[in-house]
């Protein structure tokens, strides 16, 4: 049964649904039916259907320019300023046009339909990088820091990636390191039922001290996966910042090597805001990676190549629905044929 502690225990915390069964994150109302237990992986073809439908907005507005075209400077001037409407940057865009005018030179190309391909692959070689698995081959418990800002979806992907996680062949466990929003922690707890995983939890009180709790349990029971979701900030809250290396901190105490991973989840729409956040957690906690979610419907999915260039945090993760199986291991070339459809 959910329950709030007083005193570090680690004892488990069960889930609790709110009366009209519904709870709220970061200002959002979310549905919570009943929990629905991890199901098998969904077909690759799904998913990259769901990936092309979520990335259209960004990708009409990219292919669009091929459209009929001549390869003449125009062609370039519309693709450049396609770029820069997705939300590529100046940097990243600048060094996609200086590739794609020297490869359309050298090889000669002609037509839009090979200006395009060549871009696709110009585009795929700058995201490469960032691909990168998520290590689940390491000594247990994995401890995984979880951090972002007010309404990027924290709580939410910590549920998706419970889920993927046990698909995987990992026992899960779930730390409420939000301490002050009652709704945070029955949220996470509602989660934690849906993927039949534990959830450690306290009410008020110190964030670090769930964690270190959530460590311990998860070292004693042979946990496969520990993540600690943190209360959304904003990088220019310097007292919240602080309380997130403090947890860092704790967590290193806990457990020696630990945490083995911080995340960022990164809310897809807030276009070129993402580097600064990427740039701002990174200087705080030491980011491994990244996770972007509400890429659907986005027209700013060029955002992606702007943290390639700029500061390239591996993503391990993106989402584009609110299905549980919507989020999904980073693919640079699926991306971008996706983004270029």
């Amino acid at each position: 049964m959910f329950h709030f502690r007083k005193k570090p225990d680690p004892a488990v915390a069960g889930p609790a649904v709110s009366e009209d069964n519904r709870a709220s994150e970061d200002g959002k109302d979310v549905d919570m039916e009943a929990p629905n237990r991890a199901q098998p992986d969904s077909p690759k073809r799904p998913w990259l259907d769901r990936l092309r439908s979520g990335l259209q907005k960004t990708g009409s507005s990219l292919s669009a320019v091929f459209v009929g075209a001549k390869v003449d400077a125009s062609l370039f001037l519309e693709l450049e300023n396609a770029l820069l409407l997705s939300d590529a940057g100046v940097d990243a865009t600048s060094y996609l046009m200086a590739q794609l005018r020297t490869h359309a030179k050298r090889e000669r190309i002609d037509t839009a339909a090979e200006l395009k391909r060549a871009l696709a692959e110009i585009f795929t070689a700058l995201l490469l990088p960032l691909q990168k698995r998520f290590d689940l081959d390491r000594p247990a418990p994995i401890v995984v820091m979880i951090a972002g800002v007010n309404g990027a979806g924290k709580t939410t992907s910590i549920g998706k990636l419970a889920l993927y996680f046990q698909q995987h062949g990992k026992s899960v466990l779930l730390a409420a390191a939000d301490t002050f929003r009652a709704a945070a922690r029955e949220q996470l707890a509602i989660w934690g039922q849906r993927n039949g995983v534990h959830v450690i939890a306290q009410e008020g009180g110190d964030p670090a001290a769930v964690a270190f709790d959530a460590v311990a349990s998860a070292r004693a029971r042979g946990i496969g996966v520990m993540m600690v979701d943190t209360a959304g900030r904003l990088p220019t809250q310097a007292n919240l910042m602080e309380e997130l290396k403090k947890i860092r901190r704790v967590v290193a105490k806990a457990m020696a090597d630990a945490p083995h991973e911080a995340l960022l989840v990164i809310d897809g729409n807030t276009g070129q805001n993402a580097l600064a956040q990427v740039k701002a957690f990174d200087a705080a906690i030491g980011l491994s990676g990244l996770v972007i979610t509400k890429l659907d419907g986005t027209a700013k999915g060029g955002v992606l190549a702007a943290i390639a260039k700029n500061h390239p945090i591996p993503i391990y993760f993106v989402g584009v629905g609110e299905g549980l199986e919507d989020l999904q291991p980073f693919n640079a070339r699926e991306f971008v044929d996706a983004l270029l459809q």
